[in-house]
């Protein structure tokens, strides 16, 4: 089943998480929307900036870091995912805080390792 997922921080620059866990989203056909701060595209799929208006989210997969989050809390929020996930180094107990005072589930976890195990 396929599960919309907004990628926070996309990158063109193969080396990064953004990058590698976008790439496995589409490989797994999950409805993938990559946000970052520049455009570019990523196997096809092109990188949206600002704050696109996305529907139907169903996770939120964040690869900026808590120092930069704070200007993506209401965007996040106003997304309503069923979940959001803190990739390692995106730690946040702050933002974890805000997202369960609106029923959103926090989960600090890897993109890549739930794909790769089947558990996304």
């Amino acid at each position: 089943m396929s599960k919309k997922t907004v990628v926070i921080g996309a990158s063109t620059k193969p080396d990064r998480y953004a990058y590698k866990a976008t790439v496995a989203l589409l490989e797994r056909h999950h409805d993938t929307v990559p946000v970052g701060i520049r455009e570019g595209e990523i196997n096809g799929t092109k990188i949206l900036t600002g704050k696109p208006e996305v529907k139907e989210v169903d996770t939120v997969t964040l690869y900026v870091g808590p120092q930069n989050q704070p200007e993506w809390y209401n965007y996040i929020i106003e997304l309503k995912p069923k979940r959001v996930i803190f990739n390692p180094g995106t730690e946040n107990p702050e933002f974890v805080s805000l997202l369960q005072k609106n029923n959103i589930e926090a989960l600090e976890a890897c993109t890549l390792v739930l794909l790769s195990i089947g558990n996304y």
